[in-house]
């Protein structure tokens, strides 16, 4: 399917390969739907938001409080991704899977696993019961939107403290140094920046990270929105649902999804390069090369959002656009580069 997509962008009358790497995804798109004419017609953003017990440590500037604000402002549509959303008339699902709040939050889908995770410095972060409830729920949420019709999804969290766990788990997998890929998150100063890095190097000492599979790295020192994130992924494989990255959580849960399931990353396209020093690393490792480099550090899957709304027009051109055997032109051929 891949090869006929290509062919048919071929007979547009336009430079051969000209839309550059769009050409690519609606051709992977094609092929996860099995169809020639993909379609972007029903999305959806799925927004995790949980907390996180390393906060107790110091290495955020807000309180755990601000998750369950922001996620309801993401549910009413007022955030800046319900903003992104609404300009693409995309359906944003946002769940609580581990807010550390009692109450159901309005327009907020009640998937709670816990309050929160455990101060990973204290016990591990969650238990593997709730590690396979999460891993489970993700799936069972992309079961339902096939279910519904919808053609394509989005991923995204929210919760203060997850650009530590994510770079916890991603020097874990990687095997690198902490320091290497932990970053100022929402906005550490050189101080607080040290100390988490020195939490998530402590973390990997107690738990022998660097020697564990990555259910045991998940469940050391992960996150409830990254778990889900990685059964999402899972999921996305199982029902063919293209399901589109956003940036450092979710990239670090599709590299935890791919030590699982390696195929997984057939159904997923990235969107940006967040400023966060993981995603390089992350990336290089998954072979992916996100085509939006705007030094972004947002999250709540904005920028999967907007990755959408550029492949909604690069459908609109391979469907629309002129073909050669209609425009007067000559049709255009491939020739190999002499070196």
């Amino acid at each position: 399917m891949k090869k006929r997509i290509k062919k048919e962008w071929d007979s547009i009358a336009k430079p051969l390969n000209s839309m550059g790497k769009f050409e690519d995804y609606i051709a992977q798109i094609g092929q996860i739907q099995n169809t020639m004419i993909p379609s972007l017609e029903k999305s959806a953003l799925l927004v995790f938001c949980a907390d996180n017990g390393i906060v107790k440590e110091g290495i955020s500037q807000s309180s755990q409080e601000v998750t369950r604000i922001c996620a309801e402002n993401i549910a009413a549509y007022k955030s800046v991704v319900g903003v992104l959303c609404q300009k693409i008339h995309s359906d944003c699902k946002v769940y609580d899977v581990g807010i550390a709040y009692d109450h159901v939050l309005k327009n907020v889908i009640d998937n709670k696993i816990q309050k929160g995770t455990n101060n990973f410095l204290e016990c591990e972060a969650m238990k593997q019961a709730d590690l396979e409830t999460c891993i489970q729920l993700g799936k069972t949420i992309v079961k339902t939107c096939k279910q519904e019709g919808y053609s394509i999804l989005c991923v995204g969290e929210m919760g203060i403290g997850n650009t530590t766990t994510s770079s916890a788990v991603a020097a874990s997998l990687l095997q690198v140094e902490p320091r290497l890929v932990t970053g100022r998150g929402a906005g550490l100063d050189n101080v607080s920046l040290l100390k988490k890095v020195s939490v998530i190097e402590k973390a990997i000492k107690k738990y022998d990270l660097y020697h564990q599979d990555v259910y045991t790295i998940l469940r050391s020192v992960g996150g409830f929105d990254i778990a889900c994130m990685v059964g999402v992924y899972l999921g996305a494989y199982e029902e063919r649902i293209p399901v589109i990255l956003d940036g450092a959580i979710s990239l670090v849960a599709a590299l935890a999804a791919s030590k699982i399931n390696p195929s997984v990353m057939d159904v997923c396209i990235p969107s940006h390069k967040s400023k966060e020093p993981l995603c390089a690393f992350v990336c290089e490792t998954l072979g992916i090369d996100p085509v939006l480099d705007g030094g972004m550090a947002l999250g709540e899957g904005s920028g999967a959002v907007l990755m959408l709304e550029l492949l909604q027009t690069a459908l609109d051109v391979y469907k629309k656009s002129l073909r050669f055997e209609t425009s007067g032109v000559e049709q255009y051929e491939h020739y190999e580069e002499i070196v």
